[in-house]
């Protein structure tokens, strides 16, 4: 397995330079017309397909994962895969704006609490074909009607309302499609340049960013520069940026907007007067709960839905901010003895990880040391055990509930009761109430419930009572990450004190007005007849991967008979 390199830190004169030039071809961007827009987002399309297969080995060579084993397809599926999705996509919305005035949504309708929706994927037939069964809908807030909706769909095509504007986009460091998908966010949907200050944890991936991106990058709309805290701050409070991105961790955010902790910032926040006094968006993870109603479950569907979960938890080492880290079940279930066996056979199925994210082994130990009834797989050197905590007392003033894991760590816990609708109330109320963040949750049903009209109708509800920015049903929450089509952020409405996931959304290429959603809600079979590409045991997601890149960035259909054999074969 061959080392990575990454770049030196950019020094102060360096990125003074970054900052003029993309400073001045802001103006140029924000009036360039709809065929440069689209010929841009088609560009850096191609650039990313060219870069695909570098982008998934170097980042292979610094997860510790085989380029040539079945691991790598974690890779393509949640780098070159989504981001190419996504250029496809914005290039769509943005061809149909010059054609109809519109970007092309489906169809809208009223949510269970009569709330406007509007259905976002499937996006066309290939959807379709591709994840058969699976669908999902923005739900927007309150007294959004349709006339408003598609008033303010893609705002800033309509009626610009900047003449060039500069966003520092601060990258995330554990999942590599989030850097240049952020940055495809602000240039297309907003209209504003960008500096893409790449994280340390994977600055390796700038200078394929750079080759792939490097249209923009020639004519001043986008600048891509290294280093760490120090460089993330100084260009913040420089004078030529005037909006900030940033995807990571509260703490981050709260120190480029507060100021360090101590007297000071406690001062700041008690007046109501940030430190940075300029706008700014971010996603910052949450504690994701995974709420497991009761109901007739088959032995096959809990053996379906443990492994569901068991892949939410071990996908990229769990360096995820959507990985799930909180089972909820039923107090007195008579099937949570059988549901937790199945779900720590997943777990201990499931290869072993090289954890690393830089901290993971220590908030491993914080979180699991002292416990009492600890369940851990096997682990080799440098690599975290799968470990799931049962019995958690939900009555409890639980670290476990306000501290995001990021790490190996899988916790379950108790409420309600065994009764469905009586479980999803106490169940919303608990997540809502004590469990810290906003940015994604689950619920797993069983088939009856969602064929049952009254069962329906309160997974429903509590999916509209979830304050998260996407709550997925029978599903992992990062299918919202990954078409596209469904904005991806943290629930709406948190003051800048107290952020929890973050505010604002990314991707969102049907470039729906930010500000009118609330939250995607995705739905899928309890049991699909295809196993999900997230799933550990899935054999054939390198394949997989590889077939769907070539399918989004270059238009093979000659790769969509294999995509269909290596998902068949799971």
């Amino acid at each position: 397995m061959t080392a990575v390199t990454a770049p030196t830190t950019t020094d102060p004169r360096r990125l003074d330079e970054a900052v003029a030039k993309v400073r001045e071809g802001a103006p140029r961007w924000a009036r360039a017309t709809l065929a440069e827009r689209i010929a841009l987002a088609r560009s850096m399309l191609a650039g990313v397909g060219r870069n695909a297969e570098r982008m998934v080995r170097d980042a292979c060579a610094a997860k510790g994962l085989a380029f040539d084993g079945p691991a790598a397809g974690e890779e393509w599926l949640s780098s070159p895969y989504p981001t190419v999705r996504i250029f496809r996509q914005l290039a769509r919305s943005l061809a149909s704006l010059a054609k109809t005035g519109q970007t092309p949504i489906g169809r809208t309708g009223e949510a269970v609490d009569g709330r406007l929706t509007a259905r976002v994927f499937p996006a066309g037939r290939l959807d379709g074909a591709l994840f058969p069964l699976v669908r999902a809908d923005v739900r927007f807030l309150e007294g959004v009607d349709e006339r408003r909706m598609h008033e303010r769909r893609a705002a800033f095509h309509k009626r610009r309302d900047h003449d060039g504007r500069v966003c520092l986009v601060l990258g995330a460091g554990n999942v590599n499609a989030i850097p240049p998908t952020d940055v495809a966010t602000k240039l297309f949907n907003e209209g504003t340049a960008c500096i893409l200050k790449m994280n340390p944890v994977n600055a390796y991936l700038g200078p394929i960013l750079e080759d792939a991106l490097a249209e923009p990058i020639a004519k001043g709309w986008l600048a891509i520069v290294y280093g760490g805290a120090e460089e993330g701050a100084y260009l913040a409070r420089h004078p030529g940026v005037d909006e900030i991105h940033v995807t990571g961790a509260t703490a981050t955010h709260d120190a480029i907007v507060w100021g360090p902790p101590g007297p000071e910032r406690s001062a700041r926040i008690e007046r109501g007067t940030p430190l940075l006094q300029k706008p700014i968006t971010s996603e910052l993870g949450d504690v994701a709960p995974v709420l497991v109603m009761p109901g007739a479950w088959s032995d096959r569907a809990l053996a379906f839905q443990a492994e569901s979960i068991a892949g939410m938890k071990t996908h990229n080492a769990s360096h995820n901010c959507n990985a799930a880290q909180l089972v909820v079940v039923p107090r007195g279930w008579r099937r949570r003895d059988a549901f937790l066996g199945h779900l720590e056979r997943a777990l201990s199925a499931a290869p072993a990880k090289k954890a690393w994210y830089p901290g993971a082994a220590e908030r491993y130990r914080r979180m699991v040391e002292g416990r009492p009834g600890v369940r851990a797989a096997a682990a080799g050197p440098g690599q975290l055990p799968w470990t799931l905590l049962p019995g958690l007392d939900a009555d409890a003033d639980e670290p476990f509930f306000r501290t995001e894991a990021f790490c190996a760590v899988l916790g379950e816990t108790a409420v309600g009761s065994a009764d469905p609708a009586e479980f999803l109330e106490a169940a919303v109320s608990f997540a809502n109430a004590r469990l810290w963040g906003m940015l994604s949750a689950s619920i797993v049903a069983p088939a009856g419930a969602l064929q049952d009209r009254t069962l329906r109708a309160a997974v429903e509800r509590a999916a509209a009572r979830l304050r998260y920015g996407t709550v997925a049903v029978n599903c992992w929450p990062a299918y919202g990450f990954v078409f596209g089509t469904t904005p991806w952020g943290g629930y709406p409405g948190q003051p800048l004190h107290d952020v929890r996931s973050g505010r604002g959304f990314v991707h969102n290429t049907l470039m729906l007005d930010p500000d009118q959603i609330e939250k995607t809600v995705l739905w899928h079979p309890t049991v699909h007849p295809l196993k999900p590409a997230y799933f550990p045991s899935h054999r054939s997601t390198a394949r997989m991967g590889r077939g769907l890149v070539e399918l989004e960035a270059r238009g093979r259909w000659t790769a969509l008979p294999g995509i269909v054999a290596a998902a068949v074969r799971g």
